[in-house]
């Protein structure tokens, strides 16, 4: 892992406030549109005396320099944008109210960025790193309108399972705090305290799908569940993948490490080369549908909300919705790419809903905090995150308030005057909660399971790498206790992992076990630990059916 180390939119759409300008086209302006008559001399008395303060556009123009900088993304700080568009391919009005998925053929525009995680800004792409791989629908007025974000990764899992814990997760993998250099020890130490929830992630992020080719040959996963709500107000719990149409391409440690050599951005002229020569990267949406039965205890080994979970296909399987086609690069990365703000929050009430899921549940609020802390409280109006259909609210005045509001009535409620209409399609669907207010994990944790049943899925191969990618990363850690322990988290998920881990960074087996056999697997009563119910068919499991991320392995740059 890398330890910090639409049709086309139209232009109008996404730069709606002011003109394009191309350099070196019309009158140089100040910024407030004054024409400039000399840009290359100070105002001064005499050709070497002092420079005058009346010389507001030399000031201007070196106080809008020294403000250029915002604030870096504390995670996903390195990524790309590109424009295009997304097509249902049918008709979705039984499981969702969502209009731009009522029926095949609906077009609906997106600004998609992918990015790595944990690295800042400037840093190589080719690194073993969680890719971000988010989607900003801008729904058409007649399909409803609005923004719907759909904020996913490149695997399907991830560390943790409740927001409160993310931001310990994203200073124990970034720089230490004293030598400001990558250090493993720190990152073990946490994922080793975690007791056992991060073997999942771990697994796939040390696979070869840690380390995806490029942007355009890898898949995206919403981690999550969601909510499509119908329009009789029935809840379907649904997950989204985005299946990459070019296949599934990964890079060995020792390819990255040429790549990077060569170019610290490979990903991105990959991308851009592809679309700016027509050969346009696609992805299929793909949704899990899961019966609401099996949220009910005991009908599952594991947790259906959990973030550290995948959904076996053999109990959810994939089906293809639509298509996204990336057809345009930006014409600006910092107005574009730099400026657009994702959020979870982003969603579509009475249609498109977010589950209980609680690391979800966190990033409802934080992606939007801290887009406001990055872009300042008028993001929204910003012209790449700014829907294509009306706003039409009470909000007024802040910092770069841009409005054209006119009149006095800014309050909502009104006896007199006219007020902006709610429709009952767009309030959130009604459902019934019960529980005791408490601060407690989930119940069934089964931190080991599928991190088993996916090293059962490897080929070979695939085993192979894994453990030495897990090596080379594992084995810097100076600690036995955490060495220890983390191989005994591989131990439990299943023991000839376990074993070849231990092996490879040189740990105590007979300590590995000991450790293995104090720690809870947090599978549910019912269950073995290979998640075969108790009393059912015999070697019948349910939900352990893997959809691998197939595709060949090759350089960087044979896709």
């Amino acid at each position: 892992m890398a330890f910090a180390v639409a049709s086309t939119v139209a232009a109008a759409a996404i730069l709606a406030t002011a003109p394009a300008v191309a350099a070196g086209q019309g009158v140089h302006t100040s910024d407030f549109g004054t024409p400039v008559g000399d840009n290359t001399n100070s105002l001064s008395v005499g050709p070497s005396g002092p420079l005058l303060v009346e010389d507001g556009r030399t000031f201007e123009k070196l106080a809008r320099f020294n403000r250029e900088r915002i604030p870096e993304r504390v995670v996903h700080a390195r990524g790309v944008g590109a424009i295009g568009e997304f097509e249902a391919l049918s008709d979705e009005s039984a499981l969702t109210a969502a209009g731009f998925l009522g029926g095949a053929g609906r077009k609906t525009d997106v600004f998609t960025r992918f990015s790595n995680v944990v690295p800042p800004r400037g840093s190589p792409e080719a690194l073993r790193d969680v890719r971000g791989f988010s989607v900003k629908f801008r729904i058409p007025t007649r399909y409803g309108g609005g923004i719907w974000d759909l904020v996913g990764n490149s695997l399907d899992v991830f560390f943790i399972r409740d927001q409160i814990t993310f931001p310990d997760l994203v200073h124990a993998v970034n720089f230490d705090p004293v030598l400001n250099v990558p250090n493993p020890n720190r990152a073990f130490d946490f994922f080793g305290a975690l007791r056992g929830a991060a073997t999942n992630m771990l697994t796939t992020l040390y696979s070869d799908l840690g380390l995806p080719a490029n942007h355009r040959t890898m898949n995206g996963h919403s981690v999550h569940a969601y909510e499509f709500v119908n329009v009789r107000g029935k809840r379907s719990l649904v997950k989204f993948q985005w299946l990459s149409a070019q296949g599934i391409v990964n890079m060995s440690n020792e390819q990255a490490a040429a790549v990077r050599a060569e170019d610290f951005s490979h990903a991105t002229r990959d991308l851009y080369d592809a679309i700016n020569a027509g050969r346009f990267p696609k992805w299929d949406l793909q949704i899990q549908v899961l019966p609401r039965e099996l949220l009910k205890p005991g009908r599952l080994p594991f947790n259906p909300l959990d973030a550290t979970k995948f959904w076996p296909v053999d109990i959810a399987p994939f089906r293809t919705i639509g298509r996204m086609t990336l057809n345009k690069v930006p014409g600006n990365f910092y107005q574009q790419t730099e400026q657009v703000a994702f959020s979870p929050a982003n969603f579509l009430p009475g249609s498109l809903e977010p589950s209980d899921d609680a690391l979800l549940q966190g990033r409802l609020v934080s992606y939007a905090d801290t887009q406001r802390y990055r872009l300042g409280n008028a993001y929204a109006t910003l012209p790449v995150n700014r829907p294509v259909s009306p706003v039409r609210n009470y909000a007024q005045d802040g910092p770069l308030d841009t409005g054209t509001t006119t009149g006095d009535f800014n309050y909502g409620l009104s006896l007199v005057n006219e007020v902006f209409e709610t429709p009952d399609s767009a309030r959130f669907a009604r459902r019934r909660v019960c529980g005791v207010v408490a601060q407690a994990p989930i119940e069934v944790t089964a931190n080991f399971l599928q991190a088993g049943q996916r090293y059962e899925s490897f080929s070979d191969s695939d085993k192979d790498n894994l453990i030495s990618n897990l090596a080379a990363d594992l084995g810097a850690v100076t600690s036995e206790l955490v060495r220890n322990t983390m191989c005994s988290h591989f131990y439990l998920a299943n023991v000839e992992y376990g074993r070849r881990v231990a092996a490879a960074v040189n740990c105590n087996l007979r300590e590995v076990v000991r450790i293995a056999a104090s720690l809870d697997t947090g599978l549910p009563d019912g269950f073995d630990a290979a998640g075969v119910p108790s009393g059912g068919a015999a070697g019948a499991k349910v939900g352990t059916k893997i959809e691998k991320d197939g595709g060949k392995k090759a350089s960087a740059y044979e896709a």
